[in-house]
């Protein structure tokens, strides 16, 4: 799969509608359903964005990674997938992201598309700019790196 990575501002019209970046849709339109999933994330003030396969696995993974019917599954239950929208894309590659949605993210005018390797979220643009700096700094002062890669009997 192609990566979503980068960062896009675009206007939302006086219909609600929006348009998700050619390079993000691109991605998409070959899916089964060819629209996008938004739900409001759960460390941000933003929204997350995925195709359908990302969508199925995440939704596979509340199921077989916690305890059936667990307080922790409930609140994830209720935190993504009952705030969860398909948006079929138009003709023209909008959505109409739930006004919901965007006041949950602080969106109003324009939102800003960054792109998270096989998902995206949706910010509004002043917000993330303070987030990005924020995360910069945090990963400089803390000197965070990946770990080494191990090769195939596991050594450095």
């Amino acid at each position: 799969m192609t990566l979503l990575i980068g960062r896009y501002v675009n206007k939302i019209d006086k219909k609600g509608r929006i348009s998700v970046p050619k390079p993000f849709r691109d991605i998409f339109v070959h899916e089964n359903f060819c629209g996008v999933y938004v739900y409001p994330s759960i460390r941000f003030n933003n929204i997350e964005a995925c195709g359908e396969s990302y969508f199925r696995a995440l939704t596979q993974r509340l199921d077989d990674s916690l305890e059936k019917f667990s307080p922790e599954q409930d609140d994830l239950l209720i935190a993504i997938l009952d705030n969860a929208h398909a948006l079929p894309f138009d003709p023209e590659g909008r959505v109409v992201i739930p006004t919901e949605l965007l006041e949950m993210g602080n969106i109003s005018e324009e939102a800003r598309f960054v792109g998270r390797a096989d998902y995206f979220q949706i910010w509004d643009p002043k917000s993330h700019e303070e987030h990005r700096h924020h995360g910069l700094s945090q990963a400089r002062a803390r000197a965070v790196t990946l770990p080494a890669r191990r090769g195939p009997e596991g050594k450095t």
